[in-house]
Formats: C-alpha cells, structure tokens, sequence
C-alpha cells in the first residue's frame, strides 16, 4: 500500500535552497551545468598557460602574461553567467494525462499537487475533477517513481503519455516561429504569430498612430522589475445610448487582460487580434461599430509582464511573477492568487516554491496592486471583465473561493452561455461554463472575485483559452487567429448581453 508521493532517487534530490531558483528545475540538470562550466574553465585554463607560454619563451613578460590571464578571466565569468541563464530546455520532460474516475483520487492527486513541485512534477491542468483529465508534466528522473505512485493499490489511476519530449515541442516551435512566415501580417505586424513583450508595447504604439481617432495608450504602473504595464484603451468618443435610443449620462467600460500567468501565450495573443478586429472594423462591420460605440475598452494584453518576459528568455513554462520570497532559491507569486478578497483561505499556499504561492500578503504583487488601483480609479465605470487564461476552454464567473455561487451568479452564468454558444458556432469549439469553483477548483484570492466582490464589477468572468490538451501552454501559432475570432465571436455575443442589462 504505497500512499506516499515518488521517492526521488539520492542522486537527484528534491530542490532545496541551495538549488536553481526556478519551480521546474532539477538537482541533475543543476550538476550537468556545473560539469559543462568545469569543462570550460579546465580548457580555457589550459589554453591561457600555453598562450603565456608561447608568448615569453625564456623571458618575463609578466604584463603580457597578466593581460592573457584578465582576457580569460573575463571570457569565464561571462561564459559562465550565460551558462547559469540558459534557456531551460525541458529535454525528455513528458507530458501526462491522468484519468482520474473518482472523487478519493482526485483529492489524493490534489494534495500531492501542493508538493509535486520537489520532485519537478508539474501540474498543468486547472481542473480537478472526476471523469476530467489531469495533465501533469514530469522530469525525467522522476518518471518511474511517478508511475510506481499512480500504480500504487490505494490509488490505481491510468495515464498517458500526451508529449514525449516536452523539449523538443518547445524547440520545434521556436524554430518554426523563426522560418516559417506570417500568413496575416498587418503594418508589419504578424498577427498569427507569439510576440515578445517589446514588439508588443511596439505594436501597441503604432495602434494609436494608426487609428488616432479611437486608440489611446495608457500605463497602469510599473512591474517588478521596472517594466512599463502598459496597456490601450478604444473609445469612439460618441455618446452611448439605452435600449429605447435615449442617451445615457455615462458610457460603460470594459477591461480585458491576458498572460496574469506567463507561459499562457495564447491570452496575449488572442487580446491582440480582437483589438486589431476591433479597430480595423469600426465603421465597417456595423455590430462592431455598434459595440465601439456602446463601450470603452481598456486592454492589458499583458498583466504579467515580468514573467512573460522571462518565458522569451530563460523558462517557456514559466508561471509566476519574478519578485524576489523568502525562500532565496524561490522566486514570484502567483498574480491569481494574490489579490484581496478571501485571500489564500483555500487552492493557494503560503510555500513560496510552489507555484500557486499567494504572496507574503494580500497585493504583496505590485502588478495586481496596480491593477486594482488603476480599476477602483474608475469606481462604477466597469461594467465587464475578462481574465484570459489558458488552457481547457472553460468560461468562468465567481465565485472561487468557494463552490457556493453568488446571488447573481444566474445572471452571470446566462452570460457565459450565450458566448459559449455563440463561440461554439464559428469553428464548434466546445466550452464549459460555471462558476470557477466548482467548474475547475477552489481558487481562493483569484481575480475575478475581487473584481465581482470588491470593485463591483458584476460581469466578471475568467477565460481558459484553447486547447483541451494536446498542446496545452505550448499552443502552436497557426491557432492563434482561430482562436481570436471564435472569442471574438464570443465576447460580441456576451456584449449584447450585457448592454441589455446596463443600458436598459
């Protein structure tokens, strides 16, 4: 009767404070940079000594000898800083799918969820529930422990093998990003394609040159690590109207962001392509017109910024944000934990290495706290709000602290079921819609409960993105634009629904 989590071999230890400071790194990959840097500095030791050498046959030429020793010792540290920040690779990492089939499995693997991170077993999905597959991707070292527990007599739990090679999917869609061209490419602007953070804030800024009538650019603060959260508002600037065609005192807004988790590409992605949707088709489709007309939107297609950033330049699969914890070796906070409203009472943790960590505190983030700011700025304004997510297509309102549904939950739900509805028409893409807590778990401090049960924003609701999990966080870029126009298709469909309650 094995009720324990694997057993990680003594050769590869479960990461403590003295390991690499990122959740899904090993000890083994940690020894293998060691030995690559040793290798290094042994050659280019030895090859400093013959250069001398040769240099001052029978003679001191000491200056000479010391300037060769500066060269290589400035040519070892920076070989070996761009060796310690080398991208991590995922090299014979795989993906899982577990087949949980009752509810005491699906709570044994939940509570092993908030430990698995020690043995580089990393849970992708969202969902814990029976009868739904649970994606779990797993380190090399930790594979046969991992199936040892899944076979154990008190659990029995089947699985399969989705990714052979986590790594090489990774290094197959860089290389395609690279080689293969954009098929939608707009002002220089590929929109079927994954973009890192400064081409964003670039594309950002050429919005607002373009359509200068509609696109503002607005900052929400700065990040962490000093980066500008910058997001862009559109707004027609004419008068919204009720129902019956009477102008309203005060025109409604709308905020969607994406990426508050780093390595969910797709959310970025997809804000991009409905605000160029929105924008290049006002006064051409007369629905969005009419929508532009209706509301202000305010996007931060990036919430996450640090981390997204991170995810371009050294971890893919990235999650959190990059502030520093109290554990050294452990970095950042989950941004859909942290904010202020039943803050970290269940589905969060308080161990910084885990990478549902809810912050020392509430807003302990300053990316969420500058987002909350910057929303209780406009108090009554915000009407709607969407936190797009990735992966699992799922359509969410509150609550998640809890399985309970709020008073208007019907009222939100209906909601949820006309752009569910109205998204499944343009490809039959099949989403679920429901509360968060009882449609994947409990997620205590998430957003949208604070958005709903703080600043009052009743139409509030978080967004799983494509896919169901054949590619899950790694969703290659020719689903970019498909998954941009079904939402979109989505997001107009609950926005007429939404303008019949707050303008009737």
């Amino acid at each position: 009767m094995n009720t324990n989590p694997p057993t990680i071999n003594s050769t590869t230890p479960a990461r403590t404070s003295s390991t690499t400071p990122m959740t899904t790194i090993s000890a083994t990959k940690t020894t293998m940079r060691s030995t690559t840097q040793t290798t290094i500095i042994s050659t280019l030791l030895s090859s400093s000594t013959l250069i001398s050498n040769e240099l001052t046959p029978n003679r001191t030429l000491s200056n000479m000898k010391m300037l060769v020793h500066y060269f290589v010792a400035f040519f070892l540290l920076s070989t070996i800083h761009l060796n310690v920040n080398a991208f991590e690779s995922y090299s014979q990492y795989q993906l899982w799918r577990l087949y949980v089939t009752n509810n005491e499995q699906v709570a044994k693997l939940l509570d092993f969820s908030r430990i698995s991170y020690q043995h580089n077993i990393n849970f992708w999905s969202e969902e814990f529930r029976q009868n739904t597959p649970i994606d779990v991707s797993v380190a090399p070292e930790s594979i046969k422990s991992f199936a040892k527990f899944l076979s154990s007599d008190d659990i029995k739990i089947q699985y399969d093998i989705v990714m052979k090679d986590i790594g090489y999917i990774i290094e197959k869609q860089k290389l395609i990003h690279k080689l293969q061209p954009s098929l939608v490419n707009v002002d220089d602007f590929a929109y079927d394609k994954y973009h890192p953070i400064e081409e964003i804030h670039a594309w950002i800024d050429k919005m607002v040159q373009t359509y200068p009538t509609l696109a503002t650019s607005f900052t929400v603060g700065k990040s962490y690590e000093k980066r500008e959260m910058k997001g862009l508002k559109i707004s027609s600037n004419k008068t919204a109207v009720k129902l019956d065609g009477t102008p309203v005192n005060k025109k409604k807004a709308v905020w969607w962001d994406g990426g508050i988790h780093a390595r969910e590409w797709i959310s970025p992605a997809t804000n991009i392509y409905i605000v160029h949707a929105l924008l290049s088709n006002y006064s051409k489709d007369p629905i969005i017109t009419h929508f532009v007309d209706q509301f202000d939107y305010y996007i931060l297609p990036v919430f996450n910024i640090d981390g997204y950033a991170y995810t371009w330049t050294n971890d893919r699969l990235w999650r959190k944000t990059r502030s520093k914890t109290s554990d050294p070796a452990c970095f950042g906070a989950d941004p859909n934990r942290n904010w202020d409203y039943h803050w970290c009472e269940g589905g969060a943790t308080h161990d910084p290495c885990d990478d549902i960590y809810c912050g020392s505190k509430p807003f302990s983030e300053i990316e969420t706290a500058q987002v909350a700011k910057f929303l209780s700025s406009y108090n009554g304004t915000f009407v709607h709000y969407i936190n797009f997510h990735s992966y699992s297509q799922l359509w969410m309102s509150p609550w998640g602290y809890t399985t309970k549904r709020p008073i208007q939950f019907k009222l939100q739900d209906d909601g949820s079921a006309r752009a569910v509805k109205a998204l499944g028409a343009v490809f039959g893409t099949e989403y679920v819609h429901g509360n968060i807590g009882s449609t994947i778990y409990i997620a205590s401090g998430n957003t949208v409960d604070w958005t709903y049960g703080k600043a009052n924003i009743t139409f509030s609701y978080a967004v799983e993105l494509r896919d169901t999990g054949e590619y899950g966080f790694l969703l290659p870029e020719d689903q970019i634009v498909p998954t941009g126009k079904e939402t979109l298709a989505g997001e107009l469909a609950l926005l007429k629904y939404i303008e019949g309650k707050v303008y009737a």
